[in-house]
């Protein structure tokens, strides 16, 4: 008559005395040998996706749990050629914008066994020097929420890295890319505003290597051109506080005057322009000056703000960036896809506008071009 099988907790009370005896970590190995199966079936319970049945899943889990063993991911790597890391980089500047993107886009990597390694930049045009550090990493992909020129495009295909450009439109068409359309949003700020009556306007843009910022002016000033209205008077700014208020004193001066509307490239300097016109120049906000900002982050939302600006759909930008890379790392082949989102416009109470029976969300009826008064 044969022995009796040992129980799991048993195989692991022995393994474990033996592992002490021996002054070892826990391995793969060990796992299989209290679970009874083999060291791939260990593997396939750890890797997302992987076939496997339940019976055998719950014996490896509870082995594992018993032996306190947890997996090497570097020993992984070796056998996979993957390190499962996505590397993301982004600007400082926008640390009051993005933390609500890091989150997103952890959430969406990690059910694909993906997690994030961040490089922040302090700005858009350090993107291209921290590639070597990309390299050394060897990162499976990235999401970059940074512009990248053609010559640092031409590097990740070269060492083949997949890489989705998050929230930057590149001239480069062969480029994966998920984005908000800054330029349209831009066109439906000023003709929101435009329609309400507004003809003199100023805008405080963000730093001249910032390309948001860019596309942002550039679709304000076209739909101004096009609407037959005077172009307006541009102040550059850094994205912070202190802009919205320098910015708006400058544009003072520069239309001997308070303006109709201030747009402002961030919600940040919005509030800053705001606060500087309400409680240090006296500006009757928007009965003399409407501000209007862009990003709809948290505080544009507070009862003392309550900001007219433009959110964007930062969670499902950030799960179709999460997909994208992924798919890429799993068939590299795949040819370029470009997902352009549209903002939402925001009425807040910081702007003068055109009544809207119809809904934020429906169109509205703008003559063109409009008349200067």
């Amino acid at each position: 008559m044969s022995p009796p099988k040992r129980t799991i907790e048993a195989s692991a009370a022995a393994q474990i005395a033996e592992l002490a005896a021996q002054s070892r970590r826990v391995t793969s190995y060990d796992v299989a040998l209290v679970a009874g199966v083999s060291q791939s079936a260990v593997s396939r319970c750890f890797k997302p996706g992987a076939s496997v049945s339940k019976a055998t899943f719950a014996r490896v889990m509870k082995a594992a749990a018993l032996l306190d063993y947890v997996p090497n991911a570097a020993a992984r790597s070796l056998i996979t050629r993957r390190t499962n890391m996505v590397a993301v980089l982004i600007t400082n500047r926008a640390n009051l914008y993005y933390p609500e993107l890091l989150a997103e886009l952890s959430q969406q990597l990690t059910p694909h066994g993906k997690r994030v390694l961040l490089f922040p930049l302090a700005g858009e045009s350090e993107a291209a020097r921290v590639l070597g550090d990309l390299w050394q990493f060897q990162v499976d992909g990235v999401i970059a929420a940074a512009h990248l020129p053609a010559t640092a495009v031409a590097e990740f295909r070269r060492h083949r890295v997949p890489l989705v450009v998050f929230n930057r439109l590149l001239d480069d068409h062969s480029v994966h890319t998920v984005s908000c359309d800054h330029r349209a949003a831009g066109r439906m700020l000023a003709a929101r505003l435009a329609a309400a009556g507004h003809r003199k306007f100023g805008i405080i843009t963000g730093s001249t290597d910032s390309v948001v910022a860019v596309s942002r002016l550039l679709g304000v000033a076209e739909q101004l051109a096009e609407l037959g209205l005077p172009p307006p008077q541009v102040v550059t700014g850094e994205f912070d506080y202190h802009s919205g208020a320098a910015g708006l004193k400058t544009l003072i001066a520069r239309h001997g005057g308070t303006p109709d509307a201030i747009i402002c490239a961030n919600d940040v300097m919005a509030i800053g322009c705001l606060d500087c016109a309400r409680h240090e120049l006296g500006i009757d906000v928007p009965g003399q000056l409407s501000v209007a900002g862009l990003d709809a982050v948290e505080p544009s939302n507070w009862l003392s703000y309550n900001l007219t600006t433009l959110r964007q759909p930062m969670a499902q930008m950030a799960a179709a960036a999460a997909q994208q890379v992924c798919r890429l790392i799993e068939r590299p082949e795949l040819g370029a896809a470009r997902q352009l989102f549209d903002a939402q416009f925001i009425e807040g109470a910081t702007a003068r506008l055109q009544p809207r029976a119809s809904g934020i969300n429906q169109p509205f009826s703008l003559p063109q071009p409009l008349a200067i008064m």
